[in-house]
Parts: C-alpha cells; structure tokens; sequence
C-alpha cells in the first residue's frame, strides 16, 4: 500500500524559509511525477510545483523564484524550499505521486494526508 508522509510544516513569520518533505513507501516500482499542492481556506487546491521524468520542472506564477521542488536520487523523496514567504502562502500543503506498482505495471496518483504552512507574525 502506498504511502505518502510530508513533513516539515509550521509557523514562519515573512520573509521566512521552510523545506518539505515527502516520503514514499509502499513497494513502488517507480515515481513517475512528483509535485506539490495547496489549498489555503475557502479557495480551491492549487497545483504549486511538479517534476516528472518527461517534463521541464514547473511552478505556480505565485511561487516563481521563492520556491523550489527537487528530489533525492532514488525518486522516493521529494522536497519544496519555500523561501521569502509570504502570509498568501498560508495553506495546507499536499505532497502527490504518479507511482507504478510491481504487481500491474499500472500508474496511479497517490495523495499525502497535508502539512500546515502559516505564515503569519
């Protein structure tokens, strides 16, 4: 059974910096796209940032060049450096995968249960 576990979440004031983390266990025979997710209250959840085998790495206008998605060599954790954060950066974050099972050699999108960013003074 996949698993997805973030990490990494908490109260920064702006201008901050916090790094996420999303482990991936569960006899995944391979990652083949990671990303990140947030929905802040009242507002729908919003793509933040991806990376995949086939595909330039890509981010939300928003986060351009305050936030940074990369991955260890093994494509079982992923992270996102937040830097310069800023209050509309408040949400709760998700970590995704599209993982290929061993057993069918199908892909599926697998969800982590959240981590909570706020950026408040």
């Amino acid at each position: 059974q996949v698993q997805l576990v973030e990490s990494g979440g908490g109260l920064v004031q702006p201008g901050g910096s916090l790094r996420l983390s999303c482990a991936a266990s569960g006899g995944i025979f391979m990652i083949n796209a990671m990303r990140w997710y947030r929905q802040a209250p009242g507002k729908q959840r919003e793509l933040v940032a991806a990376t995949t085998r086939s595909s330039p790495t890509k981010y939300a206008d928003s986060v351009k060049g305050r936030f940074t998605i990369s991955n260890n060599n093994d494509r079982r954790t992923w992270y996102l450096q937040m830097n310069s954060l800023e209050p509309e950066d408040t949400a709760v974050y998700y970590c995704n995968a599209d993982a290929v099972m061993p057993a069918t050699l199908s892909s599926n999108t697998y969800w982590g249960q959240g981590t909570q960013v706020t950026v408040s003074s």
